[in-house]
């Protein structure tokens, strides 16, 4: 379980969170969904422990989030960390050293799914190749918490779709929480269980993306346009 409590976070001046408290159960895809700006990378950095709460705590499996969970903790970040001379090989390699619950095995599945060859250099890979072999690295991990920032930016659209209905046979869903922070929510929409609109770190609505369906009619696009119009 992952639970913020009164969590604010505070850079100079601005709020990348303000008070937020909620809890989000294993077993389901959640979808945190906002602008730019909104503070989804900073919720997504909170639990991964990369940096703390102005006041509030974030628990993680009933631990404070810090650097010493990190090893309970899958993070997909938008941003390249990828070492330039390395070959794919290399990084499926260094991770394996880096984390306990790495699967090799299961990398070089993901690395034929993915289609992507293990004796190509990093520098060689295109930005679609580069988020790829970014969710080989993340979805090879066995920890309880899967965070993805915006994990099919830069992806050809034209295999997003199967790439997307792939992951599922990837996650854990006796043992897993995944976290998807993004703006493209017409792909993603079959994955969610529940979704969450941010919106100026303050989260305005919470859903249950079967319930949107059935109840309302409404598919997340439109309870999205809704939601942030009010």
């Amino acid at each position: 379980m992952i639970e913020f409590q009164n969590v604010t976070k505070k850079y100079g001046r601005e709020y990348g969170l303000n008070d937020v408290t909620y809890s989000l159960e294993k077993g389901k895809i959640y979808g945190l969904l906002g602008p730019n700006g909104s503070g989804k990378s900073t919720t997504l950095k909170l639990i991964a422990g990369l940096v703390h709460p102005t006041s509030g705590q974030v628990l993680v499996n009933g631990k404070l989030a810090n650097r010493k969970i990190a090893n309970e903790v899958a993070y997909l970040t938008e941003l390249d960390m990828f070492y330039q001379p390395f070959k794919v090989k290399d990084m499926i390699d260094f991770y394996a050293t880096q984390f306990q619950d790495f699967r090799i095995d299961r990398a070089n599945e993901l690395l034929q799914f993915m289609k992507l060859d293990k004796e190509k250099n990093i520098k060689q890979l295109s930005k679609g190749n580069r988020g790829r072999l970014k969710l080989v690295l993340a979805l090879a991990r066995e920890a309880s918490v899967l965070l993805l920032d915006e994990p099919f930016s830069g992806l050809d659209p034209m295999v997003r779709d199967s790439i997307v209905k792939g992951l599922l046979s990837y996650i854990d869903f006796d043992n897993q929480i995944v976290i998807i922070a993004t703006h493209e929510i017409d792909e993603i929409e079959p994955l969610l269980d529940e979704v969450l609109a941010i919106q100026d770190g303050k989260i305005i609505g919470r859903h249950n993306v079967e319930e949107l369906r059935e109840m309302e009619g409404l598919s997340i696009i439109e309870w999205m346009k809704r939601t942030f119009k009010e």
